[in-house]
This record gives C-alpha cells, sequence and structure tokens, in this order.
C-alpha cells in the first residue's frame, strides 16, 4: 500500500517567513525558502511517502471570493519579496523530483481535498496532510491524519474533539457557524466557539439546529433566524471543493525513494 504525502505549501513558507522579526527583503525571503526547503525535505524523510504533493496557493480571486465579495478582505496580503522569490523556489521543489501543483481560481486546500479524497477513496493507502489549517482537519473524518510539522505532532479525530468540542464530520459546520476572522467569514452574530459546539452536539448538523431554531424563543434563536442566509453562505466558504480538476497523476506523484 501507498502513502500520500500532501503539504500545504505556503502553510510552511508563510510560518517560517513570519517567524523572523526582520524587516521584509529579498534577504529574509531568500533565508526563510531555503528553511522551507529543508522542512519539505524532514517531511519526506520523516513520513516515507510513496506520493508527494506539494499544494500551493495561486492567489488572486477564487471561486470563494465570487461567492461572497468580502472574502479574506482583512488578511493582508503575502509580502511581494516572498511572492517574487516564490517561481525560484518551485523550481527547486521539481529539482528534488517534486511537482508543485498551484492553479488559478482555487485554493492548495481544495487541491489537497480533492486529492485526499481521491486517494482514500481508490483504496491507495494512508493519507497524511501537512499543514496547520484547521479547515484540512475535516478530511480525518475521511481517514486521512494531519501532522503538525512546527510542533511535531499527529492530528486525528480525538486530537480534533478535544480541540474544538465536535468530531472532525462536524468542523465546517462549527466552523460556518462561529466564522473565521482569518478569511473574514462572517458565521453567526455572537456565537463562539463553545455555543457552536453546543448547538452541534445537540442537534447534529445545520439543518437539524436551523430547524430547532424555529422554536427557540431566546436571543440565540432569534439571531440564527435572522442570519440564516449568511449561515448557509459561510458554510459554502469554509466547505473544501473536492473535485477540482488537478492536473496531475499518480504516477507524476510518485516520489522516487
Amino acid at each position: 500500500m501507498g502513502r500520500l504525502l500532501a503539504i500545504d505549501g505556503l502553510n510552511i513558507v508563510r510560518r517560517v517567513y513570519e517567524a523572523s522579526p526582520e524587516p521584509d527583503s529579498d534577504l529574509k525571503a531568500e533565508i526563510a525558502l531555503r528553511h522551507a526547503l529543508s522542512s519539505f525535505r524532514n517531511l519526506i524523510t520523516d513520513h516515507q511517502p510513496s506520493h508527494v504533493l506539494p499544494a500551493f496557493d495561486f492567489g488572486g480571486r477564487t471561486w470563494r471570493h465570487d461567492l461572497y465579495q468580502g472574502y479574506r478582505e482583512g488578511r493582508a496580503p503575502m509580502p511581494a519579496e516572498l511572492r517574487a522569490a516564490l517561481p525560484a523556489f518551485y523550481d527547486k521543489l521539481a529539482g528534488l523530483g517534486l511537482k508543485p501543483v498551484s492553479l488559478p481560481e482555487v485554493e492548495a486546500d481544495d487541491v489537497i481535498g480533492t486529492a485526499v479524497m481521491r486517494w482514500l477513496g481508490e483504496g491507495r493507502g494512508d493519507a497524511v496532510v501537512a499543514s496547520t489549517d484547521k479547515d484540512l482537519h475535516c478530511l480525518i473524518a475521511h481517514g486521512a491524519l494531519v501532522w503538525d510539522h512546527f510542533k511535531g505532532e499527529w492530528h486525528d479525530h480525538a486530537w480534533v474533539e478535544k480541540k474544538w468540542g465536535v468530531p472532525p464530520e462536524q468542523l465546517p459546520d462549527l466552523l460556518a457557524l462561529m466564522g473565521d476572522a482569518t478569511d473574514s467569514i462572517p458565521g453567526v452574530s455572537k456565537v463562539g466557539l463553545k455555543t457552536a459546539a453546543r448547538l452541534l452536539r445537540t442537534y447534529g448538523n445545520l439543518d437539524a439546529i436551523m430547524a430547532g431554531a424555529g422554536i427557540l424563543k431566546d436571543t440565540l434563536g432569534e439571531t440564527l433566524r435572522k442570519e440564516r442566509e449568511m449561515l448557509y453562505l459561510s458554510r459554502q466558504l469554509v466547505q473544501l471543493k473536492t473535485d477540482v480538476r488537478v492536473g496531475v497523476t499518480w504516477k507524476m506523484l510518485a516520489w522516487e525513494q
């Protein structure tokens, strides 16, 4: 059986870059990408994959912006120096025998979600996702594992429940309810993690919550009814797209030991 290692590329690169307090510069980008390349090598050495998918955000508008103009409006843009250095970094990954994937109008999360679901659906073996992105943790419900490269720890079903109070399959509904400030996803007003988790433990999913909201006489019920449309829009925004035309074959992603 094989093992797919899906690497959330910019999750690694940007965290390494932002760990340095130095002002933005070409030198800072060069040093960060040197360390990021070492991280990629270490991930491959540690996880011994048969296939590797390094996925990167393309940048610019995505299908989520078409749904909601305010998507990611509060997020700081990638420093120009780092953006300019990425093509050369992709070349170095290619020099290692890797195939970086970066597609317009979709995010790396969608590429990873599509590949992982296909890999698991075809029964090809284990799937490891190297990322700290909470959106990708829903893949654990389908049999994947998430690896936090920076803390050196596995994230599994039990980890998700302890962290967020719900199982991995309920994460998209949780994020829809509470919103995500990182991506400017609104969620429901004054609904935080604890309230969202309690609602899901009680009702099970968004449709059941909204059915119950019809008889709730308190402020929460009123807010849910009032913001129903935004809630379901938020659910679309946090949901991974898993039918992306990735443009690579398993053979192209095969890692030569």
